[in-house]
């Protein structure tokens, strides 16, 4: 599709990725699609209930979206494996990245999670987990982490990535630059990680160079305020770690996303017009809006008014926008 026909409203609505309730394509999910003309679509547990209800539900949302003139929907799920899994049995059961032990591991599950997603109509698995955690601490990321050796989360995380991309599963990198090191919960609390560039660089960020080495989709940014690099803003909202870090010195052009902002991280600390201001003047692709509510449209339009305000906003948007569409036409546009 030719961006440069899209409307504002488009120009808004594909930088969002959100969340609905319900099982089949609703009211609600069509006003998200058709009026809001969002661009992604995050399936919970709430939304499935076997596999046969899932892939009508994921036809039925292409279908109409496509009905509607709108491109195709990035349908993601977080499908980790372990204690992350929005699909239950009959889907297969995982125990998750910490249980890993050999490379095989990974491809087994990265073959079969792929296989039983794009079966299902979902086309972005929102992982793996690159975060790295310390055997010394009580890591928020225990359960989750492939493990304490960022050589070692490299390469089960890239073995991941690469079987799912190899069969058109998109997959996102999380959460960067790594909250491995944090003990709170940034579904409650907004955590402090007190380190520097320097011990980013020789730790937490290893396991994102090289999936971004390996092409990775999508990178999604930690609700965590690394104290030492930007004592200001949490990751999600940074344009130090968004702009400077990983764009410029990591050199990433691919999709970066938020964590959800209905976590109380943000939601707690930040009012969700200066949450779009900052995600939007940091470049960032696409917010993350998990929970059904008010918050959804609203942010789409402060997204509209933002890049409809001057040229610069408007080309920054159209950067973003690109890179979006750039995805899509990869995975989902023959």
């Amino acid at each position: 599709m030719n961006i440069s026909s899209f409307t504002p409203e488009q120009r808004a609505g594909q930088r969002m990725m959100v969340g609905f309730d319900g099982i089949d394509l609703n009211a609600e999910l069509k006003f998200l699609i058709d009026t809001l003309k969002v661009g992604g679509i995050i399936l919970f547990a709430g939304n499935i209930i076997d596999p046969e209800q899932i892939k009508d539900l994921c036809v039925s949302m292409q279908d109409y979206a496509r009905s509607k003139g709108q491109p195709p929907l990035l349908i993601s799920v977080d499908q980790e494996g372990g204690k992350v899994a929005r699909l239950k049995e009959p889907f297969t059961h995982f125990p998750g990245n910490p249980a890993m032990k050999r490379i095989e591991d990974a491809v087994f599950f990265a073959e079969t999670t792929a296989k039983e997603l794009s079966g299902a109509g979902i086309n972005m698995n929102l992982a793996p987990v690159m975060d790295v955690a310390p055997k010394d601490i009580n890591s928020i990321m225990a359960d989750r982490a492939f493990g304490y050796d960022p050589q070692w989360v490299s390469e089960l995380g890239c073995v991941v990535i690469e079987h799912l991309q190899a069969r058109n599963i998109m997959s996102v990198a999380k959460h960067f630059p790594g909250i491995g090191r944090t003990v709170l919960d940034s579904h409650f609390e907004l955590p402090d990680l007190d380190v520097d560039m320097d011990a980013l660089w020789e730790f937490d960020l290893l396991p994102f160079k090289a999936a971004i080495t390996h092409d990775v989709a999508g990178i999604m940014l930690s609700h965590i305020r690394y104290k030492g690099v930007d004592s200001d803003w949490p990751a999600s909202l940074s344009k130090i770690i968004a702009h400077d870090l990983l764009r410029r010195q990591m050199g990433y052009d691919g999709v970066v996303m938020t964590d959800d902002l209905d976590m109380s991280a943000v939601k707690k600390h930040y009012d969700l017009k200066t949450a779009i201001e900052r995600i939007l003047s940091a470049g960032i692709d696409m917010p993350l809006i998990c929970h059904a509510g008010p918050d959804i449209e609203n942010a789409f339009k402060e997204i509209r008014d933002i890049q409809g305000r001057s040229s610069s906003k408007k080309a920054k948007g159209m950067k973003s926008l690109e890179r979006i569409m750039k995805l899509k036409s990869r995975y989902l546009i023959a």
